[in-house]
């Protein structure tokens, strides 16, 4: 049986674990550059737009009570928007990553179908 401490180090070890812990170090960093685009950027678009910075003054009265329905649309927007960025970083990754393939090459369909048309006709002589 394995040591706890060894168990500990595969564990420490896995690459998952590691692109998991540099993700949520960007991801930290990540966020104040999202949140000023959000809030110095888009947000005054909104308020350029709508004569507010956001949507907060949205409210709906019940009874005794406020619905603050401008909250949840202000939160809404910030959030759209940084689903976006995030689906431009991933798209940009995966075309990275698509290049990278293709540089690294290997036989093209082509290649790997006249390999097999020569051997079938070494083999037939």
């Amino acid at each position: 049986m394995k040591s706890l401490v060894q168990e500990f180090k595969d564990f420490v070890n896995r690459g998952n674990l590691i692109d998991l812990a540099i993700a949520v170090v960007l991801a930290t960093f990540f966020a104040p550059v999202v949140a000023s685009i959000v809030d110095g950027v888009i947000m005054n678009l909104i308020a350029a737009v709508f004569g507010q910075p956001n949507f907060d003054s949205i409210t709906i009265g019940v009874g005794d009570a406020e619905l603050l329905i401008g909250s949840v649309l202000t939160a809404l927007v910030q959030f759209v928007i940084v689903a976006f960025v995030c689906f431009l970083i991933v798209k940009a990754y995966n075309a990275m990553q698509k290049e990278t393939e293709d540089e690294l090459g290997g036989p093209t369909e082509v290649d790997v179908l006249t390999e097999i048309r020569d051997e079938l006709r070494a083999r037939s002589n």
